[in-house]
């Protein structure tokens, strides 16, 4: 039981930090998140830079960043900025904190994505793989990386959490899908063929729970779940499990109109990511296969708290 120990989640009124920050309560942590907007249990960025982290913190966790996949922004020059600044700049902010702090927190966890990794029909990518940007988006996860790196005195353990595509009710590409599919017109995206590093929800927070409260877990962690899929296999299971048809498929070109290429790639193209240090560590999985993780994303109506 964690007491009255303090928790800071940048991003924390989200989709993953809404998640997380209630699973933690429920462990007994404090939560204080960081938000542009005041209230109860937020400080906004501009407070935690003047009066520092609260002397209780012993985890500090970044999860912010403005939606790449908005279908209501053009992938614009600005929108670009804004999706960089969002991750980076916070990172840094809460890197700064932390520096500036007299009293340490135990460990600074940031997320970043899976599209470090080169889209590829064949190779498989593990933590240890070598990274270098080859694109804006792999340019901005080694960015938003660098920008949490801590001097080697700091003495806080450090862990990265490259994310795959988090599957839930309440959030991210299920809430974008979920009425195509409700209604019949769901399917795959582009071939198809591509590969779909996911992990469910419930899943993503638990791993940061278990990165906070293990003090040998550091470094690099494939935040996706251990079964390796296809998006027509994600496409099959979700449809399977609404009760309905997963036939049509979304052709690469309509994408690429609506999202721009550049943005478009994080859906028509995949890597196969596979979590070895997150197995290795023994975490086990409440959701490890695609058809239990799409049974409870199939629900008509959202809940709320964790899913």
């Amino acid at each position: 039981m964690a007491g009255l120990n303090t928790v800071v989640i940048g991003g924390g009124t989200g989709f993953i930090g809404s998640a997380l920050g209630l699973l933690l309560i429920k462990n007994g942590y404090k939560v204080l998140n960081v938000s542009r907007m005041p209230g109860a249990s937020n400080i906004v960025w501009d407070e935690l830079l003047r009066s520092g982290l609260p002397k209780s913190t012993v985890a500090v966790v970044n999860l912010a960043g403005q939606n790449i996949l908005d279908p209501k922004r053009r992938w614009t020059p600005g929108f670009k900025q804004n999706v960089w600044n969002s991750r980076v700049n916070t990172t840094s902010s809460l890197a700064k904190s932390i520096v500036a702090n007299e009293e340490k927190p135990k460990v600074f966890i940031t997320i970043s994505g899976v599209g470090i990794y080169p889209p590829s029909s064949s190779a498989e990518y593990t933590e240890e793989s070598p990274v270098e940007p080859f694109d804006f988006l792999s340019e901005l996860a080694v960015a938003w990386e660098k920008a949490a790196k801590l001097p080697s005195t700091s003495g806080v353990r450090q862990v990265t959490v490259r994310s795959g595509v988090v599957l839930g009710r309440n959030g991210g590409m299920i809430q974008q899908l979920f009425l195509p599919f409700f209604f019949g017109l769901g399917g795959p995206i582009a071939s198809g063929n591509q590969f779909l590093p996911w992990i469910y929800i419930d899943d993503m927070a638990r791993l940061i729970h278990f990165a906070i409260e293990n003090e040998k877990v550091c470094g690099v962690l494939n935040g996706v779940a251990p079964q390796i899929i296809t998006n027509r296999e994600f496409s099959s299971a979700f449809g399977k499990a609404m009760w309905r048809p997963s036939i049509l498929p979304v052709p690469k070109f309509a994408l690429d109109i609506a999202f721009g290429e550049e943005r478009a790639k994080v859906m028509t193209d995949g890597q196969k990511v596979v979590p070895k240090r997150v197995l290795e560590y023994g975490f086990k999985y409440d959701y490890p296969d695609i058809n239990s993780a799409c049974v409870k994303c199939a629900r008509l109506f959202n809940d709320f708290g964790l899913e």
